[in-house]
């Protein structure tokens, strides 16, 4: 009999989530029965040699479809070990959990060609872990027109949503990404721009670590204001939601496309951490008018420079992280994969039309049974 399906069981679920930033998988263990319950978590970092392989994929390449296949069997088992451990850690059977929900570390994301690719295998992980996988989970929102992300602010709507209160929710991922939760009326949120992309790779080639640790670097800068003009003059910041980007727009190259190379690099870092934090003001105060609240998630509540710079960009409205909600923000993105896949299973739909641009709402994510 197939696990998702008889008699009432446990409404237990893992979510599985690697993001744009290429640093690892974050796991989590979430009790669905009733409001999102965080039970167990933990961080599997990816090795140098995985990350680069991975960039790799970023763009056209040799012989990329047999590289990609190898690498998603790679991760599945990341991601099976991840699993594993954490049930170990937790001291729950496989038999209990009802589902995972799988993001896959996403390589190319095209909406504008029609596609997105996240690798992952998710039929080798459901054949390893004993549990039933739903992975997939964008592809279905493209194919009804829509971004294929964002993806979590529903998830923001379930879990953080005010009926007094006009909040906003910040994602800070390698994309930045935001949900804007009025207290009556439609959700809706987008990417805003990178997010701690631009700085991790500017970070990896200046310092040869994987990100700015708590935003030192770009402390020790002077944010350029010509430069930072330049920068968020591109059409995307101007372009309206919906809309989503990812690696494929900005890179390096698209620093280097405003950069001389004569600057000083902690002064690149520093327009870079700007950067962020304006485009994400900027998109607050243009499309979420009235907000009363910001709540932070994602790894770059870690970076203390760069959530000070958000709060300066947004002068006279709180900024918190989503911890003083209930969830710490370094769980929110695998929680929200874990509520898609039990939201799979029920055939509910996951998406946010207003959110993606899709033609409506749909059930998302392809199952893969144990």
């Amino acid at each position: 009999m197939n696990r998702s399906s008889g008699p009432a069981r446990s409404e237990l679920y893992i979510g599985l989530m690697s993001g744009t930033s290429l640093d690892g998988v974050d796991a989590v263990l979430v009790d669905l029965r009733n409001a999102p319950r965080l039970l167990a978590s933990r961080f599997a970092p990816y090795s140098q040699r995985l990350r680069s392989a991975l960039l790799a994929l970023a763009e056209p390449g040799r012989d990329e479809l047999h590289r990609a296949a190898l690498l998603g069997i790679e991760l599945s088992s990341l991601y099976a070990e991840a699993v594993e451990q954490l049930l170990r850690s937790s001291g729950i059977s496989p038999k209990r959990v009802r589902a995972i929900g799988c993001h896959g570390q996403t390589v190319r994301h095209r909406p504008d060609s029609g596609y997105t690719l996240q690798l992952g295998n998710p039929a080798a992980l459901a054949e390893r872990s004993g549990i039933a996988v739903v992975a997939d989970f964008r592809s279905r929102d493209i194919a009804a027109g829509g971004q294929g992300a964002p993806l979590v602010p529903a998830f923001h709507a379930a879990c953080f949503r005010h009926p007094k209160k006009h909040r906003v929710v910040v994602n800070l991922g390698g994309i930045a990404n935001l949900t804007d939760l009025p207290s009556r009326g439609i959700v809706t949120g987008f990417d805003t721009g990178p997010g701690n992309l631009l700085l991790d790779a500017w970070a990896g080639k200046q310092l040869g670590h994987a990100f700015d640790r708590g935003g030192a670097f770009a402390a020790r800068g002077r944010s350029v204001p010509a430069l930072l003009r330049s920068m968020l003059a591109d059409r995307f910041f101007r372009q309206p939601p919906p809309k989503s980007t990812g690696r494929e727009r900005f890179n390096l190259k698209w620093v280097r496309a405003f950069d001389s190379g004569r600057r000083k690099p902690e002064d690149l870092q520093a327009t870079l951490a700007e950067l962020t934090a304006r485009s994400i003001g900027n998109a607050i105060a243009v499309f979420c008018p009235g907000a009363e609240e910001i709540y932070l998630c994602g790894g770059g509540v870690r970076n203390t420079d760069l959530c000070k710079r958000i709060e300066r960009a947004l002068p006279g409205i709180p900024v918190s992280s989503t911890e003083r909600l209930g969830i710490h923000p370094d769980w929110v993105e695998a929680m929200a994969f874990a509520w898609l896949a039990q939201r799979a299973l029920k055939r509910e739909a996951g998406n946010l039309a207003a959110v993606t641009g899709a033609r409506g709402q749909r059930v998302l994510g392809a199952i893969y049974p144990a």
